[in-house]
């Protein structure tokens, strides 16, 4: 009986030491939003831990998605998807992450991904020039990775 009891107890701890999965969250690509804002991101912000997986969904086609030149973490790698088709980004490094619809950047469609809730790199996402839409989208999105109360603001993943 003890060396089952022994067995029991190591392989609960093995369970316990075995890494959470990652999950996956899923970032539509829209010609309207639901709050009838024209060239969205759906959600536009989300909240993500190291290791979890963003799809961006070409939901209305014309779209794409891709890291805005400085406006992620020092040494993190930026993302290009091509026009119209889906790309899946895990995001490895903490920090937080801007990226832009190419086509539609002058009209506003940025969006921003908090890392690990990692915001070291804010002032940096600050200063960068944008057009002056998206710099009033990125703003209110700024806002909402330095509130400490929007934890359920777009941080549920899409599937797992």
């Amino acid at each position: 009986m003890p060396r089952l009891t022994t067995l029991m107890l190591c392989a609960g701890a093995l369970l316990l030491t075995v890494p959470a999965h990652a999950a996956e969250y899923e970032v539509k690509m829209l010609n309207k939003g639901p709050d009838n804002q024209a060239m969205v991101f759906d959600p536009p912000f989300l909240k993500v831990q190291p290791g979890d997986t963003v799809k961006f969904v070409p939901t209305d086609k014309g779209h794409d998605a891709e890291t805005i030149p400085g406006l992620l973490p020092e040494g993190a790698t930026p993302f290009k998807g091509k026009l119209s088709q889906e790309i899946s980004v895990t995001f490895e490094k903490p920090g937080l992450y801007g990226y832009r619809c190419v086509p539609h950047f002058g009209m506003g469609m940025v969006g921003l991904i908090e890392v690990g809730g990692d915001t070291a790199n804010l002032e940096a996402v600050k200063q960068a020039k944008l057009p002056p839409l998206a710099t009033k989208r990125m703003t209110a999105l700024l806002d909402q990775a330095t509130t400490k109360n929007t934890a359920d603001a777009g941080s549920g993943p899409a599937s797992r």
